[in-house]
Parts: structure tokens; sequence; C-alpha cells
């Protein structure tokens, strides 16, 4: 029998027959399949430079090789089939393991005592009760005899134990990161020697699934990786807040804003809720954020200290929690577009007591909150060297801050020296507050730098009675000024900032019906929050931030 080979039209394939229409590509090919009875003749397609050229008898040396050949390939196929043979082998003991582990049944023992439902918070001092907690996965370490997770609610975090029949039944092995399940089980004290939150764990006796989160490419250590670009970071915002970092800042965030409510509400000021479209302008026009309001101009507030004042006549002094917002596109790791701002107006006092009533609600609401059972232990562990500013702050006016700058070799924006009625930029204020290192109340600003409602110092009329509070490795939380109590003085200061005083007769109007000396602050909750948890930008220090260039998710 003839069987013919070309090398260049050929094709190694079972299927081929290896006539001259169908020829084979190589000679040991050949000769692998046509293994039975005696060896067949070769011919190989050769071409000359006078014909088309045809197919001639192999040599014998090619013979050869192509005997070696084959015999390499009949090796390789016993191989291959050896293999599959024991793959196949190993998929039937691994199907009928898994049809060993399907036919686990995981149900609840109803012989053990009715698991009483709790957060994870309470389990701590739950020990030797049965239980039942529900949340997600947050780790998860899985063996054939014992299963590790650690689960979250938001409220703690708890370990624990699947053993037994729990480990080894199908289900749990496709459990995964993220995934939520209920779990069933007797909270034990762990023994000395080993450690986990709340020092217990649970004995895990049946569980529930309730979702399961993807696994593979969609897997959640795919969708947000430590280390990543930043940006892409903040498009998964919603997955990054389960992360243990970003969550403990939103709970220490939480508890500052309950222990400034308790401090006002101490101090005797009343909570209000000013809008947030308006159509004035409190720090300038160019920050303001402009919308079309039922084909009127209107704004997004920079803050909400004009409708504060208005309150102080019928409700005493005043403070609201509320978003302010303002439209400037600056990419510093301490500015926002939209930010809580903490504000509170007073009444009936001068510079002095408003400085002094702003020292004791700063420390007085840090104090609060380094109690306070979950947010304490939280800053302890984001930042193990905060301490709690003490009171009296330092004082410091503008014009010895700019003396005290360029003794220090400080230069301004110009990288010239600072000069009486410059603004002291960021970089410059921080370097100055990180170097004395304590809470420093920056006060008296030149009027040419502050705002036109803030009232010129009696002994001074360059400068202002106004107050910025700077913390050491975050700059200014807060600024704050006593408030002009003169019409005439108040319409002065519109004309000096080319304002139309028009819109703001209301404002104007708590001068003529009954002025009173008064003063107020804001503080920017992000700020304090990057002060108290040791962030490096006030992004961290919000849900979801929003800055120049970012408005998602």
């Amino acid at each position: 029998m003839s069987v013919y080979i070309n090398d260049s039209s050929g094709k190694d394939d079972i299927s081929v027959s290896g006539t001259k229409e169908e020829p084979f590509k190589s000679g040991a090919f050949a000769l692998f399949v046509n293994q039975t009875g005696s060896e067949p003749k070769l011919l190989v397609y050769k071409k000359d430079e006078d014909t088309d050229g045809g197919y001639v008898e192999i040599s014998a040396s090619a013979l050869k090789k192509a005997r070696k050949g084959a015999e390499g390939l009949k090796k390789k196929a016993a191989k291959q089939e050896d293999q599959d043979k024991k793959k196949k082998e190993q998929d039937a003991k691994d199907v009928a393991k898994r049809l060993e582990l399907m036919n686990i049944t995981i149900k609840e023992d109803l012989s053990l005592p009715k698991a009483r439902s709790m957060k994870i918070g309470r389990c701590y001092s739950a020990v030797d009760e049965r239980v039942k907690v529900c949340g997600w996965i947050h780790r998860l370490r899985l063996s054939k005899s014992v299963g590790f997770v650690v689960l979250r609610d938001g409220t703690g975090y708890l370990q624990a134990v699947l053993s037994g029949d729990l480990a080894k039944a199908y289900q749990t092995g496709t459990l995964t990161l993220e995934s939520t399940v209920k779990l069933y089980g007797t909270v034990r004290k762990l023994p000395d020697g080993k450690t986990a939150p709340g020092g217990v764990e649970l004995d895990v006796d049946y569980y529930e699934i309730v979702g399961l989160a993807p696994a593979g490419d969609d897997a959640f250590t795919n969708r947000v990786q430590e280390g990543a670009d930043p940006s892409l970071l903040l498009d998964q915002r919603h997955l990054m807040l389960r992360g243990e970092t970003l969550s403990a800042v939103m709970k220490v965030r939480a508890a500052l804003l309950k222990a400034f409510r308790r401090v006002f509400d101490e101090e005797g000021l009343t909570e209000v809720t000013p809008p947030c479209m308006v159509q004035t302008q409190v720090e300038g026009g160019s920050t303001l954020f402009k919308l079309d309001y039922y084909g009127e101009e209107a704004f997004l507030t920079q803050s909400s200290q004009l409708y504060l004042e208005t309150c102080l006549s019928s409700l005493g002094d005043v403070y609201c929690i509320q978003e302010s917002f303002r439209a400037e596109k600056s990419h510093t790791r301490r500015h926002l577009s939209e930010y809580t701002h903490i504000e509170g107006e007073l009444a009936f006092l001068d510079f002095e007591d408003l400085l002094t009533h702003i020292e004791r609600l700063i420390t007085s609401t840090v104090q609060y909150v380094l109690e306070d059972s979950v947010a304490g232990p939280l800053i302890k562990q984001l930042n193990p060297d905060f301490k709690a500013p003490q009171m009296p702050f330092m004082r410091l006016e503008y014009k010895d801050a700019i003396t005290w700058l360029n003794e220090h070799g400080i230069k301004n924006e110009e990288n010239e020296e600072f000069k009486f009625g410059d603004d002291i930029a960021e970089a410059a204020e921080r370097k100055m507050t990180d170097t004395i290192g304590v809470p420093i109340l920056l006060t008296k600003f030149p009027v040419a730098i502050k705002s036109f409602y803030m009232k010129r110092c009696a002994d001074d009329p360059r400068v202002t009675e106004s107050v910025d509070v700077l913390m050491p490795t975050v700059g200014e939380i807060t600024g704050g000024s006593m408030r002009i109590e003169s019409t005439e003085e108040l319409m002065a200061g519109f004309t000096r900032e080319g304002i139309d005083a028009s819109a703001y007769y209301w404002f104007v109007d708590q001068r003529r019906y009954g002025t009173c000396p008064h003063g107020g602050y804001g503080i920017g909750t992000e700020r304090i929050l990057a002060w108290l948890c040791d962030r490096f930008t006030v992004r961290d220090c919000s849900l979801y931030p929003r800055f120049s260039g970012r408005c998602k998710p």
C-alpha cells in the first residue's frame, strides 16, 4: 500500500486518507496512523527545476527518521491515553464525591435551644448563648474538615467556625467573599493566647445562604484591588465602603456629629434646618453653583450663616448641620465641592466669648468622641498618636503670624516675604501650624481678605474680629467672626464687595429691627475627621466625595 506525503499541502490528521489527493504532511504521522499490517510504502512529493514535480519513494534516511518520529508519536499517544484515563477516573471520583457532599443535608437541630437573633456587636457579651447572626462574609478560609468565616454586619466582626458536615457540605464550598449568610451557633469565649474580634468565636451548628456573591472574574477582590488607581477606587466607592478603614472613618463621623449635637445642647443652642437653594451669596460669587429655579437664577448655598442670623431674635442661639457647596476648581487634599457644614450663631456676646465657646465646643466634642464605645477604639486604631486638644488654645494674631512666617523663611505665593494684607495660603499655614504643633486660634484678619459681614476691631479698623482654628496635620478646621451690627456699616460692606443689597433685605432687617452683638462660625466635618482619623485627604472622610471632576457614583 502506498501513502502520499506533501510537506507543503499535506495535513497531519487522522481524518486524512493519505492519497495523492489527500496527502499527509509528514512521514512520521503517516506511519503512526498506519500501524496495522505491513509498513506502507511512503511516496514523498518532490519539485525540481524542469517540472512541476511529482511523488518519489522516500529515501532510506528519511524513512528511518519517519519511523523514529512515529515511535515518538505512539509513546505520546499512549501517555495521553493514560492521562485521559486517569482524568476520567478522577472526574468520576469528583462527581461521586460531589454527589456525596450534595447529599449532606444542612438542617437545624430543633432539639437545641432556640437561637436568639442579635447584631454582632451584642454577641460579644452573649457567651455560652445560642444566637442567630446575619451579615456579609468579610473573610473566608475553607478546608476539608473545617471552615473559618469572619462575618460583618456593620456593628462589628465575628469569627465563626464551621466543622463536621457543615464544613464538608457542597454548598459550603460555594461560599464567596461578600456573600450574605445567617449563622446559628453558640458564642464561645476564646482560650488564652488566641485572638478574635470581641474575644469570642461562634461555634456554628446551622447556617443559611441568603445571597451568593460572584466568584471568578467578577469576584469582589477583582473589583476592589489594594493599590489600584485612586480614581478607579472612587468609581467603586460603594464597594470600598465595605473595607475596614473607610467603614471605621464613617463610624467615627457618626459619633462626631452625635457629639457635636450633645455639646450644642449643653451650650443651649437650638438646631434649625435652613434652605440649601438660595439667591444670595455668602463667601464670594466665584464659588457659587448656579441652577435654574423655575426660570429664576438660584444657587446651592455656600453657608447657612445668613439664615442662622435671622433665627437669633426668635430662637436664641442656633446651629445647623447640613451640606454646603463651593464651586472651587481645587484639587487640594482638603477641598470638596460638597461638604457637611457645622455652623453656629450666637447673640449677645463679645469676641472673647466667641473664642472661648469655640474652644469649648471642639474640646468637649473630641472628648465625647474619644469616650464613645465604638468611635474611641477606632480612633486609637486609625490614629494611635492622637492627643486630645486642651483649653486654652494658643492665640495668634494675623500680624504676628506674618512676622513668624518671615522669621522662619516661609514665603508667600509670589515667593516673596509676607506683608500685611497677604492671604496666608494653605501650604504656608500648614507649615506654621505643624511647626508650632498645637491648636491655634489665628485671629484679626485684614478687612480686605475677609467677608463683607465681618465686624472691624474697635482698636484697629484695618482688621476684623475674625478667627480660623488651625490644627496640626490638617490646618484650618473652623472659621468664624463677630458680625457687623450696624445697618450703615453692613451697607458699606455690600458696596465694597460690589453686591446688590436689595436681595439681602431680609438680612439687613436683622439690624433694623433690634440689632445686637452676635457672632458665629463654620466647621468642616470632613476636615475635623481627617484630623481625628489621621487621613491624608478629606475625600476619605466623605461617604461619596464630590470635587472638581467627580460626581459619581
